[in-house]
C-alpha cells in the first residue's frame, strides 16, 4: 500500500477505461508498519499502543504518546502518496478524528476499569480489534482519495465498525457494508478489518486481511480472488538463494498452501484458503507490479508430473521428552500436548520413538520454557530438552519418484550439514529436514541447488 502510487498505473487503472475499470473489489491493508505501531511489531515483538496500554499502571500513559506517533505516522504515509492539497487536507482530518476518537475510548476504558467492578482484562480483545482497524480504514480511504483525484469512481467501504451500534456477524457485516455498491459503476475499496460479534483478531490475529478477502469473495461468487503482492510466489526466497535461481510456481494447488502456511511461508492464511476452496473459488497471486504476469494460480488440480515447487524454512524450537518407562504406556501424547495447547506453542511437526517425543514448535522461547517446566514437573523422572532449531522443508503437489530425502541428504552433506532428523509423512507432499538452526539458510540453499535449479537450465523461467 506504501507504494499505492504507482499501483494506479499498473493495477488499479493501467491500461483500463470505462467499464473495464469496474466489476473489481479491492480488500487493502494498512500502510507499511501501522500495524506493527498500532499492535506489537511482528517480528520483534516489541510492544505497540496496544502493548503499552494493557500494561500500563495508573500512572503511565506512555500509549498516549505511541498513538500520537502512529498518528503522525499516517500522515506521512498518506502525503508520500497524494498530491492535492485538499486530499491530503482530508486525509489529515480521517486521521485525527479516528486517532483522537480512539484516545477518547481507551482514556474512558482506563477510568473505568480503576474501578473494581471493571477489569481490564475481560476487554484485552476489544481493544486489539479497535486498533487493528485504525490502519486498514486510514488506506482504504487514502487509496479513494488518490482513485478519485485519477477519475476513477471510487468507493470508501468502511467495514470496521466505527462508531457503529449494531451487532453483525462477519457475513452480514460484508453484507450491509456492499448492498449500495453497483459494481459495474463504482470501484469499492474495503477495509482488511471487519469488526463483528465474534472477533476476527481472537480467531485469526494479524491473518484477518486475508479472511475478509476470502469471505467478500465467497459471498459475491467472484471468478477468482487474487491477491497481489511485491513479488512472485516462487521456488524459495530471491533474498537468500538470488534472484536469478528461482522458479515462478505458476500454477499450484491448496494442498500445497497449506503446508506453505504451515512453514510460516503463507500464500494466504489457512482459513482463508479453507473459504475459497470450499466456495471452488481459484486464488491468483501476482506481483502487482507486473500487471501482464498472470502469476501463480492455486486451485485444487493434482500436478500432471511430479516436481519440487518450492524449498523453504523455519526457525522453530524441538521440545524434547525422553522418559525411558515410556515404552508401551499409553497417555505420554494425549498429556504433552494438553500442555502444549495451554501455552499456545504451534505444532510445525513431531516425531515418536519407543521412549522419546519431540515436537517442533514455532513459538518465543518463554512459552516453550513454561511448557518445559511444567512436563518437567509432570514426568520427574524424564528428561525434557529444548534446543533451537530449523527445519528445511522442500514441498511440492506430486513428490514420489524423484528420491528427495535421499538427493536432499546428499546435497546437504555436501556442504558439511548435520541433519538432525528427517520427516517425511505417506503422502509424497514434504519432506523435512531439521538442521542447526545457524545451518538453515545453508541448507535452504543446498536443496534449492539440487532439486531445483537443474530443473531450470536451460528453460524458461515459467515452471507450470
Amino acid at each position: 500500500m506504501s507504494r499505492s502510487r504507482e499501483l494506479v498505473d499498473s493495477l488499479f487503472v493501467g491500461d483500463r477505461c470505462d467499464s473495464t475499470l469496474y466489476d473489481r473489489i479491492f480488500v487493502v491493508s494498512a500502510y507499511s508498519g501501522i500495524t506493527n505501531l498500532l499492535l506489537e511489531d511482528k517480528k520483534s515483538g516489541e510492544p505497540g499502543v496496544y502493548g503499552m496500554f494493557v500494561n500500563a499502571d495508573d500512572n503511565d500513559h506512555g500509549w498516549m504518546s505511541a498513538l500520537s506517533r502512529v498518528g503522525q505516522a499516517m500522515q506521512q504515509a498518506h502525503a508520500d502518496v497524494l498530491d492535492h492539497p485538499a486530499d491530503i487536507q482530508a486525509s489529515d482530518d480521517f486521521v485525527r478524528d479516528r486517532i483522537e476518537g480512539a484516545r477518547s475510548c481507551l482514556i474512558d476504558l482506563q477510568r473505568l476499569c480503576s474501578y473494581g467492578h471493571f477489569r481490564l482484562g475481560q476487554h484485552m480483545n476489544i481493544i486489539r480489534e479497535l486498533l487493528s482497524g485504525l490502519g486498514e480504514a486510514h488506506s482504504a480511504f487514502v487509496t479513494v482519495q488518490l482513485l478519485n483525484r485519477e477519475g476513477v469512481a471510487a468507493r470508501f467501504v468502511d467495514l470496521s465498525g466505527w462508531r457503529d451500534e449494531g451487532v453483525y456477524t462477519l457475513e452480514d457485516r460484508i453484507v450491509a457494508g456492499l448492498r449500495d455498491v453497483d459494481l459495474k459503476t463504482e470501484l469499492p475499496i474495503v477495509t482488511g478489518y471487519a469488526q463483528c460479534a465474534d472477533g476476527l483478531m481472537k480467531e485469526f490475529d494479524r491473518g484477518y486481511s486475508e479472511v475478509t478477502f476470502s469471505k467478500i469473495a465467497a459471498l459475491t461468487g467472484a471468478a477468482e480472488a487474487i491477491i497481489h503482492k511485491e513479488f512472485h510466489l516462487s521456488s524459495a526466497d530471491p533474498k537468500l538463494v538470488g534472484a536469478d535461481a528461482v522458479v515462478k510456481l505458476g500454477h499450484t494447488n491448496y494442498d500445497v498452501a497449506d503446508h506453505l502456511s504451515n512453514m510460516g511461508m503463507e500464500a494466504i492464511h489457512p482459513s482463508a484458503a479453507k473459504m475459497l476452496r470450499q466456495a471452488s473459488i481459484p486464488l491468483r497471486v501476482t506481483n502487482a507490479f507486473e500487471p501482464q504476469d498472470p502469476g501463480t494460480l492455486i486451485d485444487d488440480q493434482p500436478a500432471e508430473t511430479p516436481r519440487v515447487e518450492m524449498v523453504t524454512g523455519l526457525e522453530i524450537h524441538a521440545l524434547e521428552l525422553f522418559e525411558q518407562d515410556m515404552v508401551g504406556v499409553k497417555g505420554y501424547d494425549s498429556t504433552i500436548l494438553d500442555i502444549l495447547k495451554r501455552h499456545n506453542l504451534r505444532i510445525v511437526s513431531k516425531s515418536t520413538n519407543a521412549n522419546t517425543v519431540t515436537h517442533y514448535v514455532d513459538a518465543p522461547l518463554k512459552s516453550v520454557r513454561r511448557a518445559e517446566n511444567d512436563l518437567t514437573q509432570l514426568y520427574p523422572g524424564s528428561r525434557v530438552s529444548v534446543r533451537p532449531m530449523g527445519i528445511a522443508a522442500v514441498i511440492g503437489r506430486e513428490l514420489e519418484g524423484l528420491k528427495v530425502t535421499l538427493n536432499g541428504l546428499l546435497a546437504l552433506d555436501a556442504e558439511q550439514i548435520d541433519v538432525h532428523g528427517v520427516l517425511q509423512g505417506s503422502r509424497s507432499v514434504d519432506v523435512q529436514f531439521v538442521v542447526r538452526r545457524n545451518a538453515l539458510d545453508a541448507s535452504i540453499k543446498a536443496l534449492h541447488e539440487a532439486l531445483v535449479s537443474p530443473r531450470k537450465k536451460g528453460k524458461p523461467k515459467l515452471a507450470a
